[in-house]
């Protein structure tokens, strides 16, 4: 039986028990043996991450140690399995660029706040991740945020809708759900969520359902590629 940890937190306005609930449930019906933790300390123990198939954060806005950081880090490095959203997985530590780096992005602003109504654009070409999935309309907030280039971009939407600093700018579609890899292990993001409702709805929910399992699935080939990293990257001195 493939081992999911999901790890929840941080600030309660984006509701990271509930959101945890509704994954817990699509991955059990999967026949994952889910672990549920609300404590970062669920990322002590290193060889436990190693043995996972998924790692799921849902943990916004705080401080973390970075050992903790290193321990996910060196588990995904080596296979396993990394997805999340909105703020998180990519609002979670502000000031651990290493998180940001294997995450693949960074939240910066929401102009608007929350009550945007905007569409979701799916990049039907690029991944079976996203295949069959319309463009939809959802009213929550619109992250805009800062991207690691490396990622391949599975949904994009188009700012500015609402005035700001930003608009001057002209159009920029910015992504909302990508993929990356993290030496052999796979990262999902995707920037919707802010409340479960958002998460439960239909689209949002089958794009993470199809995330979470994407990057579980990564494990096995993974273990069975004899071509792995070599050394683990460690972060970056000047920030820790």
């Amino acid at each position: 039986m493939r081992k999911a940890l999901i790890v929840w937190g941080g600030w309660d306005g984006h509701e990271p028990e509930q959101v945890s609930r509704i994954f817990a449930d699509v991955l059990q019906e999967a026949s994952f043996e889910v672990e549920l933790a609300n404590d970062l300390e669920a990322f002590r123990d290193a060889d436990k991450l190693l043995g996972l198939d998924l790692i799921v954060p849902v943990w916004t806005m705080d401080d973390i140690e970075q050992e903790l950081v290193d321990h996910v880090s060196a588990a995904v490095q080596q296979g396993t399995g990394l997805a999340g959203c909105h703020g998180g997985m990519c609002d979670a530590f502000r000031k651990n660029v290493d998180w940001q780096f294997m995450t693949g992005g960074q939240w910066v602003a929401h102009p608007g706040n929350d009550g945007v109504e905007y569409t979701v654009n799916i990049k039907s070409s690029s991944s079976p991740l996203v295949e069959g999935i319309a463009d939809f309309q959802v009213t929550s907030e619109q992250y805009y945020l800062h991207i690691d280039p490396a990622v391949e971009v599975l949904a994009t939407t188009t700012f500015p809708i609402v005035d700001g600093p930003h608009r001057l700018n002209g159009q920029v579609q910015m992504p909302v759900a990508w993929t990356k890899r993290w030496g052999v292990g796979r990262v999902y993001y995707n920037s919707l969520g802010h409340h479960a409702d958002i998460v439960g709805m239909p689209p949002v929910k089958e794009m993470m359902r199809r995330g979470l399992l994407w990057v579980a699935d990564g494990k096995t080939k993974a273990n069975a590629d004899t071509n792995t990293t070599g050394q683990l990257y460690s972060g970056m001195a000047d920030s820790q």
